[in-house]
């Protein structure tokens, strides 16, 4: 329905014009069944609150919502960046927000954000998109980050994070690694999951026995797996390369390892994956996989603004991971060496 109404809303619900107002501005003394009604009734009919009259209903707020699973890390930021900087050159201001992985949280974001954005950006990998969108008008442009597939046919920005752990086991193949353990993100992050089976395939692709370590992508995280792995150093069967899911986690393991003086990457190569802005400023300088986080988002506010000014885009555009070599996993001649760590 074009341009839905207030009463056309009240119509398809059964209920009140002033049942509909008090939903739809969040009051508390409402039952849950017809509050369920009115919302269901609001997103069939794509009706949008006004804010303001909505400028008569016709001219656009001049700003996006943007929904990311947190604000913390560079991962994020850098996300946020790159969507910033391309909407300030567009003239358009930012609605920002956090899901923390939480459903609840992710809709009541959506439903404060109808009636004042011309469009959403929403990453939300570990959130069922179309649970998120039932809240939402079909009539809302939205473009979506790393999320799961969904049936609404909404544009989608996706990482290939498969081919891209496969790429750096590849390469640490090819630079004399046999030895690599892989540092997961977190239990049930289907990122994580993702980068886990890439890897765990090109290992057996290579015919190589593949080790897991237990991961959250937090820095502390890295630490803890390099204390793991202290001990094994030595044997010349021990590992020889640490591939961590993301960049943050392999920095830590890299601290850590440089505190027990161990040589990166003499003794043991290490990679990770992302290319935060760290990657590069550390020493040795981290290899990893350049996934552009910033340039994500600003393509992301570049297919938005197609949508808002009318056109259509239901496509899913893969982002395949750029390898970039940087010192910490390769030497000139790479040959085991010992282990040489601090006492105690």
């Amino acid at each position: 329905m074009a341009h839905a109404t207030i009463r056309d809303v009240a119509r398809e619900a059964d209920v009140s014009v002033a049942s509909v107002s008090r939903v739809l501005n969040g009051h508390s003394n409402v039952r849950p069944a017809v509050r369920d009604r009115v919302q269901a009734a609001a997103a069939a009919l794509g009706y949008v609150p006004h804010a303001g009259a909505r400028n008569l209903s016709l001219a656009r707020t001049n700003a996006i919502g943007v929904v990311l699973p947190d604000l913390h890390g560079e991962f994020f930021s850098e996300t946020a960046r790159g969507i910033d900087r391309e909407a300030s050159a567009r003239g358009l201001q930012l609605l920002l927000s956090n899901a923390h992985a939480d459903p609840a949280r992710a809709i009541e974001t959506l439903r404060t954000l109808r009636g004042r954005v011309d469009g959403v950006i929403v990453m939300a990998p570990d959130i069922d998109p179309d649970l998120l969108f039932a809240h939402l008008p079909a009539s809302i442009p939205a473009v979506l980050i790393n999320c799961r597939e969904n049936g609404n046919g909404r544009a989608e920005l996706r990482v290939d994070n498969v081919a891209g752990a496969a790429a750096m086991v590849d390469h640490l193949v090819a630079v004399g690694r046999r030895r690599i353990v892989h540092l997961a993100g977190p239990e049930g992050n289907r990122e994580a999951q993702a980068r886990v089976a890439g890897y765990c395939a090109a290992m057996a692709r290579y015919g190589l026995a593949p080790r897991v370590l237990p991961g959250d992508f937090f820095e502390e995280a890295g630490a803890a797996a390099a204390e793991t792995l202290l001990d094994e150093l030595d044997d010349p069967n021990g590992p020889d390369a640490l591939f961590a899911a993301n960049d943050m986690m392999a920095i830590g393991a890299m601290m850590r390892f440089r505190r027990a003086a161990v040589s990166v990457p003499g003794c043991i190569a290490i990679a990770g994956f992302d290319d935060v802005p760290l990657a590069r400023l550390i020493s040795p300088a981290l290899t990893t996989m350049r996934v552009d986080i910033a340039g994500i988002g600003a393509r992301a506010v570049v297919r938005l603004a197609t949508l808002i000014e009318g056109g259509t885009d239901h496509a899913v555009e893969p982002r395949i991971p750029e390898l970039v070599v940087r010192e910490s996993t390769v030497t000139a001649t790479y040959e085991k060496q010992p282990a040489r760590r601090e006492q105690g």
